[in-house]
């Protein structure tokens, strides 16, 4: 697996921490690059893919940390993908230079039912011009709404809002609502839409068999009572 910026972020996350982060399932040994179980590591199948659009991540607090992220299967697939954790009152100095890069056009991923009134909404993806830069807010349904509203650098960039008609194939974590979905399939749809299609199959595909290997490793998990697994 190549190095990325998610990764780089969860380092610098360990390195500030005052004590140990003990997510669900912490007695489980890991690898520390995909935090699968090792028995269930997928870095051997990790393979990067190039693409025109350009992928943000602002993540919120200690959601690089947690092994049911999906954010960083983005970064996992497409290497360039910028992320920082997300700061109310300082925002990352890095993380402001990029998105007022001239060279891309940002666009901040959310539904538009929660952009002001005047404020422009995108429907589909920019096919023409400037690369567009997918600025994705990573956390739960709470978090991502708080770094929406609490944003005042966001304010001024349009809201690329998706509607996604097939089921959500998460199931790591309970949607808030019906017909949302994780951060990794919203990515994957953009790319498709936006015409970088071998990227967002790619993706897909990655997204299907994490999900699969970090289930595999849930035996009491509801969804195998179901029979959901396998890349369903």
């Amino acid at each position: 697996m190549t190095e990325n910026a998610v990764l780089r972020l969860r380092a610098e996350r360990l390195a500030r921490a005052t004590r140990p982060f003990l997510a669900r399932g912490n007695r489980i040994l890991r690898c520390q690059r995909c935090l699968l179980p090792q028995n269930n590591c997928l870095c051997a199948t990790v393979a990067a893919q190039s693409a025109r659009s350009r992928f943000l991540l602002v993540m919120f607090d200690s959601e690089p940390m947690k092994p049911s992220n999906t954010g960083r299967l983005i970064a996992d697939i497409l290497p360039d993908t910028k992320a920082y954790n997300w700061s109310r009152l300082d925002p990352d100095p890095r993380l402001l230079a990029a998105v007022r890069d001239d060279s891309v056009q940002p666009l901040v991923v959310f539904p538009e039912s929660y952009a002001d009134v005047g404020r422009p909404v995108l429907n589909t993806p920019p096919l023409t011009g400037k690369p567009p830069l997918f600025i994705m807010l990573d956390g739960t349904w709470s978090e991502a709404r708080k770094m929406f509203r609490k944003s005042p650098w966001l304010d001024g960039f349009p809201v690329m809002s998706l509607a996604l008609t097939t089921p959500s194939r998460y199931t790591l974590r309970e949607a808030h609502a019906e017909g949302q979905h994780c951060t990794a399939e919203v990515a994957a749809a953009l790319l498709n839409q936006a015409g970088d299609h071998v990227a967002g199959e790619a993706l897909t595909a990655h997204f299907l068999h994490f999900r699969d290997r970090y289930l595999a490793g849930k035996p009491h998990h509801p969804i195998h009572q179901l029979g959901l697994t396998e890349s369903t």
